[in-house]
């Protein structure tokens, strides 16, 4: 297999570093003589750590959040050196659902001459889906520590979800970096601006190639993000339910699927609408529908949550009402400092002060841990049982490793 790209030094993002992925591959080299021993361990390991009931994955003391909607990159492929990101955490995020972004922003100088877009808003050319990025989250996450992979879970994002492929390339994924991965997303069917500017066919909540990919999460138990507006731009009010209908459906298909909703469906024009929470809950309230999740990331859904006081006890209500089907995540995008990463957190604080302590410990901590505890207890299992290990291939020991 072609060599990849080791991660960037800490303090620059631009110059590739072998240090702890070499180590990695060496120790892989040198103890391939003992792995089918180790594997064997590893999975009784498991099994005793799922019927003691144990968390290994659980914060210590003091640590206030986990993320569960982070990008390490943004539309061109560039970011934070996972290193300067874990001092970004510092002692207040302890787990973090790590990713990138699975579209790259065109630079076409015809359109947009010398001014390089780094968002997809700042041209007009044409977003492509960027497999590689998840070859490059793996090499990022294994050039750090044993102790320090504990902090991250990361997701496959590189495929077109339009592309009846698309579970095949999320399988290569997982045979390639066995012990990495912990679920796929944040991809995008329906959103705002952006599936208009993908090339190629427009992905669609019926389309079996949706299908196929929910299908292989349940088989994995992959936890799966999904961004989905939870209706189009500016929608009159006789429109306002034509894609929640339509993704209803697309859970009501895949019951043994691990889904998390990303920002409950909103957006930067996809505000909430007449009875926003009514929907909501209409999922929440179908206990044929109780594998579906969603996350309150993004600082947008923020400024909507506690837009008046009456928007913030609709939404501490509704969240009350079901305190195990929520997360936290801020979706912030290759972060610099510690200040613009938790802004979301800050701007959250009404909403904070009006859930009782218990319910904001599960929508902070407490349900990421169980939902990617469980992932990563399953998805070692299935990469035991149908993943065939290479002795030549780098770090395999370490990726067999539980978390």
């Amino acid at each position: 297999m072609p060599r990849l790209p080791c991660s960037a030094e800490k303090g620059g993002s631009d110059k590739p570093s072998c240090g702890a992925f070499t180590s990695a591959r060496r120790a892989g080299r040198a103890t391939s003589s003992r792995r089918p021993r180790q594997l064997v361990l590893a999975v009784f390991a498991a099994a005793l750590l799922a019927l003691s009931g144990e968390d290994a994955g659980a914060a210590p003391p003091g640590y206030e959040l986990n993320d569960g909607h982070f990008h390490l990159t943004n539309y061109v492929q560039e970011g934070t050196d996972i290193h300067d990101f874990l001092e970004i955490m510092g002692t207040r995020v302890w787990r973090v659902a790590l990713f990138g972004i699975p579209l790259q922003q065109q630079w076409s100088h015809r359109v947009s001459g010398d001014v390089a877009p780094t968002y997809y808003l700042d041209a007009d050319s044409d977003l492509y889906y960027y497999s590689f990025t998840d070859a490059y989250i793996a090499t990022e996450y294994l050039s750090l520590s044993e102790r320090e992979r504990e902090r991250f879970d990361p997701m496959i994002t590189g495929f077109n979800p339009a592309d009846m492929y698309a579970a095949d390339h999320i399988r290569r994924v997982l045979e390639t970096f066995p012990g990495v991965f912990s679920g796929i997303g944040e991809f995008t069917v329906h959103k705002e601006f952006v599936s208009a500017k993908i090339a190629g066919d427009v992905p669609s909540l019926s389309d079996p190639a949706i299908d196929r990919i929910f299908d292989f999460a349940a088989e994995v138990g992959l936890v799966v993000i999904l961004h989905n507006d939870i209706h189009m731009p500016f929608a009159e009010p006789s429109e306002a339910h034509v894609q929640f209908h339509r993704i209803k459906q697309l859970f009501a298909r895949h019951p043994k699927t691990v889904i998390i909703w990303a920002h409950t469906g909103l957006g930067r024009v996809i505000q909430p609408v007449g009875g926003h929470v009514a929907m909501l809950e209409e999922i929440l309230d179908d206990p044929d529908l109780d594998h579906v999740h969603f996350d309150i990331s993004w600082n947008e859904m923020a400024k909507y949550a506690v837009s008046s006081p009456a928007a913030v006890e609709l939404t501490a209500g509704m969240i009350e009402g079901h305190p195990d089907r929520f997360l936290f995540g801020t979706d912030e995008v290759a972060p610099q400092n510690q200040h613009s990463y938790l802004k979301i957190n800050e701007l959250y604080g009404p909403l904070w002060n009006a859930l009782t302590a218990e319910t904001k410990a599960k929508v902070r901590i407490g349900n990421y841990e169980r939902l990617f505890d469980e992932a990563n207890r399953k998805v070692r299992a299935w990469e035991a049982a149908n993943v065939r290990r290479d002795p030549n291939r780098r770090g395999d020991t370490e990726k067999e490793k539980l978390r």
